[in-house]
């Protein structure tokens, strides 16, 4: 399968002469199975250069699109998502385990004054809604399994296996606090195991990490590090980039993390980065 990262961020976007090289779009990440198939995690602003390049430059008109939660920077691309507009789309919204808000309701409720101008009616592709979470479902050929994240208001982190291949995202997932909405951090180790890519939040350093963020539903480096490392997946990114980070700073904590990866490849995710599974 490919990975291609249209959106790193996280919390908002942030746009400018520093985030360049890592990209300053929020979460937004497409999936392409070996027979065709196109899934969509997430709809955040990385979802509209998405839209745009589909739109433009792909054959294929049938599109699942995966929401782990319902925060901000995981939807406010969608209103400006060209393929909705367009009506020889087919666009499947579903979430997984643990997604504890109506998909429909929280899709179409964007649409609606004051929020935004346009009205879900104008939308012109068959856009359909999965009515119930599920642990474990299939995508043409994509085997996707999801376990629920440990983040305030809950969400959905998938596992994607193909010939053998396993890519496992996990994005707003914090593993140095209990939410109640989520699980232990062996938990998420175990649904890691042998992955030969782990993407998995790191908003924050062992430093900036304490009484004020703790709790908010993000992981720091240190975390998501040796989760990995206990997991013994072939390669890390680290993703959910702060919004306050540069791409200095990311560059420096690469290297930092790329010393200690101990057989495994550790990296930043970059937006436009493609990533082979």
């Amino acid at each position: 399968m490919k990975i291609t990262c249209w959106g790193s961020r996280g919390s908002l976007p942030t746009p400018g002469r520093h985030t360049i090289q890592f990209g300053g779009n929020t979460t937004c990440f497409q999936v392409d199975g070996e027979d065709g198939s196109l899934i969509i995690i997430d709809a955040g602003s990385g979802i509209r250069p998405l839209g745009n390049h589909l739109a433009a430059n792909e054959k294929r008109k049938r599109i699942t699109l995966l929401i782990t939660h319902a925060h901000w920077d995981h939807l406010m691309g969608f209103p400006f998502f060209v393929p909705a507009y367009l009506k020889q789309y087919r666009i499947h919204v579903m979430g997984g385990n643990g997604t504890d808000f109506r998909l429909r309701e929280i899709i179409t409720h964007q649409f609606k004054a004051p929020y935004f101008p346009v009205k879900f009616r104008a939308l012109h592709a068959k856009v359909t809604f999965d009515p119930a979470s599920r642990a474990a479902f299939k995508v043409g050929a994509l085997y996707v399994e999801s376990i629920s994240l440990n983040h305030p208001g809950g969400g959905s982190g998938y596992k994607f296996i193909e010939n053998g291949k396993s890519f496992v995202f996990l994005t707003d997932n914090e593993l140095g606090y209990q939410h109640k909405e989520g699980l232990k951090p062996e938990a998420y180790v175990r649904f890691a195991e042998g992955a030969d890519l782990l993407i998995h939040d790191a908003q924050y350093t062992a430093a900036e990490y304490g009484r004020l963020n703790r709790s908010w539903g993000h992981s720091t480096f240190d975390d998501a590090f040796k989760a990995a490392t206990d997991a013994g997946v072939k390669a890390l990114g680290f993703c959910h980039h702060d919004q306050e980070r540069r791409d200095s700073d990311l560059l420096r904590l690469e290297k930092r993390y790329a010393r200690r990866q101990k057989g495994m490849k550790c990296f930043m995710v970059r937006e436009r980065a493609v990533y082979h599974v």
